[in-house]
């Protein structure tokens, strides 16, 4: 158990300073306004992570970061308006790119699982990434249509 808080402090510290950096580039918030929001977003993750190992059960550690993260941002718990200013300085995509770029290299790693899976799992993954994408290009198509931006 010690060892796994130990891996995920240090990748939870590796976004951290990536996204730090991501923040201040892409949005012009200074990392010493953005650390404290940081510090707390990580925390938070970190929080949800053993209670994910640590609770019986076959919740995955993400409903407990997001059941931790909701509990502490509301109104009625003590220090839920420090929370919510502080983590409001950093912005949602500065937060992706390291993870998804985590994501994208973790696959890269385990590819030959990946073919393990066969043709179909491709073919699905495609349709899923097509549909997706063109969904949302409908929506936004008829949003901005309906709005009369385009």
């Amino acid at each position: 158990m010690l060892k796994n808080i130990q891996e995920w402090v240090l990748l939870l510290g590796i976004f951290g300073v990536v996204a730090l950096a991501g923040n201040w580039i892409g949005y012009e918030i200074l990392p010493t306004s953005a650390i404290p929001g940081m510090l707390i977003l990580i925390g938070i993750c970190l929080v949800g992570l053993i209670l994910g190992d640590v609770l019986p059960g076959s919740l995955p550690s993400i409903a407990y970061v997001a059941l931790v993260g909701v509990l502490l941002s509301m109104p009625w718990m003590p220090g839920s308006e420090y929370i919510v200013s502080a983590t409001s300085e950093v912005e949602l995509l500065a937060l992706t790119t390291p993870i998804l770029a985590y994501a994208g290299i973790a696959i890269g790693r385990s590819w030959t699982d990946f073919v393990k899976l066969g043709w179909r799992s491709i073919v699905v993954a495609v349709c899923v990434m097509l549909g997706t994408f063109l969904g949302s290009a409908l929506i936004a198509e008829a949003i901005l249509t309906f709005q009369g931006i385009i």
